[in-house]
């Protein structure tokens, strides 16, 4: 029984002994559970901050890109053609002359004896301009008249004379051959008389020149005589100069582009200095209807009223034609024009960001803009004032265009 109790209590012992061994190792695995979840924790949050960092550094490589492919796009601004008006008014420099105007010469020889108007005065036609002593040719005249007389009186003498013989010669009291002569004496004298009668008109005409008259009216430009001044007849001597302003032409070159668009009848507004702005109307009545090969223009003639003589000859002025197009056709920036060896160009934005160089053909030239006949659509959009170094297929940013 004791022995029993004994081996019963070594019995406890050992299992005692044995949980106390036992009791360290459990300890031990529950803590490297612990260290093992905290490296997987650890593990996975680097791992994530892995992933986010390259995910942002690819963001930021992308965004970097982006930036260098804008920066390497030449920003340019756009426009598209505008569709021209059909009447078009165009203005260009003119020369103004008078209707009619022309030097006045002497027809006869002598010295002024005086003269009656000035430069600045209103004459009508046939008005006495001035006078011109003619001594010798007076002095002609007379001969001439006397020539006259002496002529006249040898024809009475032939006249008598022939009849006579013409009587005689029926009862042979003359010769056949006496009263021929006299006959051709009669007729030699009526032609002498009839060369007096005409020298001493001839003359007489001459003589009428003494006295310069206006061969139209109009106003004296120019005077070139005075009291006293010798005068040689025909056109060493220019007495005076006449212009008939109350009609003008006005002269204008007119551009090789618009010159399909003039025609006889065209309305045309005349504007000159002196004139503060007022505006004369005219119209054109005629042209060269040829191009002149070095100006590459038309020579228009223009008439204008001018009733009250507010301009004069030889002034300046610019005409305004009132066109109507024959043909529509697109307007752009004359800025936007390339002139290269292909000819003339424009840079257009296809695709968003690609250039195309588009070939056209110019109609007129307006000054800031041009016409475009052909090459354009007006959908286009024309890059203004491009680069000289712009080529095909250039990329290129559009900018948008500031609002206020």
């Amino acid at each position: 029984m004791a022995h029993g109790v004994a081996e019963e209590s070594e019995r406890q012992e050992e299992l005692a002994d044995s949980s106390e061994a036992n009791r360290p190792l459990k300890h031990w695995s529950a803590a490297g559970k612990s260290l093992a979840t905290a490296a997987v924790v650890a593990v996975a949050f680097f791992a994530v901050m892995l992933i986010v960092g390259l995910l942002h550094q690819r963001t930021v490589r992308s965004e970097l890109a982006a930036d260098s492919r804008d920066h390497a796009r030449t920003p340019v601004s756009v426009t598209h053609p505008q569709s021209s008006a059909s009447q078009l008014s165009v203005r260009f420099p003119a020369n103004i002359q008078a209707y009619i105007e022309t030097p006045i010469y002497a027809r006869t020889n002598g010295y002024v004896k005086r003269w009656l108007v000035d430069i600045g005065a209103r004459v009508e036609r046939g008005q006495l301009l001035a006078e011109i002593e003619t001594p010798e040719l007076d002095q002609q005249l007379r001969e001439a008249e006397a020539a006259q007389v002496q002529a006249e009186a040898n024809l009475d003498l032939a006249r008598i004379t022939a009849a006579r013989y013409q009587e005689l010669v029926k009862h042979d009291g003359v010769s056949r051959q006496e009263t021929d002569q006299a006959v051709s004496t009669l007729h030699a004298d009526e032609a002498n008389v009839k060369a007096a009668i005409a020298n001493v008109d001839r003359l007489k005409e001459m003589q009428s020149f003494e006295k310069v008259i206006a061969p139209f009216a109009g106003t004296i430009t120019a005077r070139y005589i005075d009291i006293g001044t010798l005068i040689a007849s025909g056109t060493n001597t220019l007495l005076f100069r006449l212009a008939e302003t109350s009609t003008l032409r006005v002269y204008a070159s007119i551009p090789e582009g618009y010159s399909k668009d003039i025609a006889i009848g065209v309305p045309v507004e005349l504007e000159t200095p002196g004139t503060k702005g007022k505006i004369f109307s005219g119209q054109v009545i005629r042209t060269a209807g040829a191009i002149e090969p070095i100006s590459r223009t038309l020579l228009t003639e223009i008439r204008v009223p001018n009733p009250k003589l507010e301009l004069v000859p030889g002034e300046f002025g610019e005409v305004t034609f009132h066109l109507q197009s024959a043909k529509p056709v697109l307007i752009i920036s004359a800025s936007a024009l390339l002139f290269r060896a292909e000819g003339t160009q424009v840079a257009l934005v296809q695709d968003r960001d690609r250039v195309h160089l588009q070939n056209i053909q110019l109609g007129r030239d307006l000054g800031t803009s041009v016409e475009v006949v052909s090459g354009l659509t007006a959908d286009d959009a024309v890059i203004d004032n491009p680069s000289d170094a712009i080529i095909e297929g250039t990329n290129v940013s559009v900018q948008q265009p500031e609002t206020e």
